[in-house]
């Protein structure tokens, strides 16, 4: 998608693939053929910029035809730069200003709590975002309401736009922030599926009135040998030939 369209973010898309294959295809409760159904989990893709990470799993899943991917950023397309509500079956709140979706998941899973449902939020941040004061300001409503059909999942590559996440703003101990902010957290390997789905399958199972948090340690480009931990891939599209050693190197990962 990335490369057709010559624009996009590789980086990011590939460390969150892990994480959003996870929710889409072992465990979150949705039916593709009923995009808007009322007990269906919510997923907000807070750090929007990876939305081709989303856009596979959707199409995929059957939430419409994979024709689609071929049109990613292109004018009229439904697969926007950045999640868009409006054009997209299964996209749940549009995001892409980082700091805002986590808000957004907030106000859906207090309003299930308030209508009696059981459907789960879940929402995946980067590290990076972290940076913005407004998801601490959600952290603390979402203690306060005792969202525990709540999980924030954050995508920690360590690497953001600018550099490494350390040298433009330190984060800090996440897992940490988010214990004193009042979650249940864990910390894990992002890459790995069965801890994923573990911790996942865990945190809907426990109804405890405390949100969750699941920080998944990641590498950013995962699976591309020149992508991997370099900065410039967050925002940049292959040409032909990083192209096609890049799917060649996913395949063999595959395999």
């Amino acid at each position: 998608m990335i490369y057709k369209a010559q624009s996009g973010h590789p980086g990011g898309s590939l460390s969150a693939a892990d994480i959003i294959t996870a929710l889409y295809f072992e465990v979150m409760n949705i039916n593709p053929q009923e995009p808007k159904w009322t007990d269906r989990d919510r997923f907000i893709l807070s750090k929007g910029h990876v939305c081709p990470a989303l856009y596979s799993a959707l199409a995929i899943r059957g939430y419409f035809g994979k024709e689609h991917l071929n049109t990613l950023r292109v004018q009229g397309s439904i697969l926007q730069g950045h999640p868009d509500m409006k054009r997209c079956p299964g996209i749940d709140i549009s995001t892409g200003s980082l700091g805002q979706g986590i808000s957004c998941a907030v106000g859906m899973a207090l309003a299930g709590k308030r209508d009696h449902r059981d459907y789960m939020t879940y929402t995946l941040l980067g590290d990076g975002e972290c940076n913005e004061g407004q998801v601490w300001e959600a952290c603390q409503a979402a203690n306060k309401y005792r969202l525990d059909n709540l999980v924030v999942i954050i995508d920690n590559n360590n690497l953001q736009n600018d550099g490494c996440s350390e040298d433009i703003m330190p984060t800090l101990d996440l897992a940490g922030k988010f214990k004193e902010f009042g979650f249940d957290t864990i910390r894990i390997n992002g890459h790995c599926m069965k801890e994923i789905v573990e911790a996942l399958d865990d945190m809907k199972a426990e109804k405890n009135n405390k949100p969750k948090c699941i920080v998944c340690n990641t590498v950013k480009g995962k699976g591309v040998s020149f992508m991997e931990n370099v900065p410039v891939w967050h925002g940049q599209a292959p040409n032909e030939k990083e192209y096609e050693t890049a799917m060649e190197e996913l395949e063999v990962g595959l395999s």
